[in-house]
């Protein structure tokens, strides 16, 4: 079977892993949520990287050479090619398409577009990192400063390459609802919101201070895709990588097969 009919997918949630296939972007989310008791149950976070990608790093033309059908025909689904330091080794002009995968194999299919936003300085927003770190974090940086402070400016808290999102969370909203009450709520889950509560004020109150760590486990696991504020960022540096989530409207007129699925 020609190289054309194989595929190099990054998984990037639950785990960060580099994968051979001979299975279409459609029919490997299915076959990672729901078509292989041995693989992952809940939503699957992938990218598509050019077939034609290769770093000494990795092994793949070995393993693209094991990608292929058996003898009944049935073709290789998936053959693992590396399973640790996967994101860091990728180039980010490999990268091709990313899907969010819903827990019964639904794929949404995203495009990359140059993240050109205005943003306003000091805004305190609420980041989740994907990969290879899944700290949930507080932060007065802007998605592109957030991206260049992990990648590039801090080894403590750092990592060379991230992907990371956006949670939408209103945090004016977030304080004046839990003020003075004993028993706070959290729009997040797995999220301590007294915890939550104490970082926002400091962050707003202490000019000096980037980032508060909120928790050190990823909340992906739990979080509707619905709770996701404008997309997915890879970073190394100076460089951003976006992929746009689309507004609510397009999932529901165009994208509805997806979004049903995704609360």
């Amino acid at each position: 079977m020609s190289e054309q009919n194989k595929h190099l997918y990054m998984i990037v949630f639950p785990v960060n892993a580099l994968v051979a296939s001979q299975l279409n972007p459609a029919e490997f989310a299915q076959h990672y949520t729901i078509g292989s008791a041995k693989h992952f149950k809940g939503k699957v976070i992938f990218v598509e990287l050019d077939i034609n990608f290769r770093d000494k790093y990795f092994q793949i033309d070995e393993y693209l050479a094991q990608t292929v059908a058996r003898p009944d025909g049935r073709v290789k689904k998936t053959k693992f090619i590396s399973s640790y330091g996967v994101l860091e080794h990728v180039d980010l002009k490999a990268f091709r398409n990313l899907y969010l995968v819903t827990a019964n194999g639904k794929a949404l299919e995203i495009s990359s577009k140059p993240y050109t936003a205005i943003n306003e300085p000091g805004l305190v927003r609420i980041y989740q990192e994907v990969t290879p770190l899944t700290n949930l974090v507080a932060s007065t940086l802007d998605q592109r400063s957030f991206g260049k402070y992990i990648t590039s400016e801090t080894r403590s808290k750092g990592a060379p390459k991230i992907c990371f999102t956006q949670y939408e969370f209103n945090v004016a909203e977030f304080l004046e609802k839990n003020k003075n009450r004993e028993m706070m709520y959290s729009p997040i889950p797995e999220t301590n919101p007294a915890r939550l509560y104490e970082y926002l004020i400091e962050l707003k109150t202490n000019p000096d201070k980037k980032t508060k760590t909120i928790s050190l486990n990823t909340t992906l696991l739990e979080a509707s895709y619905a709770l996701i504020r404008h997309g997915f960022w890879f970073a190394v540096g100076t460089d951003l990588l976006f992929y746009p989530i689309p507004s609510v409207e397009e999932l529901e007129n165009k994208h509805y097969d997806w979004w049903r699925f995704v609360h």
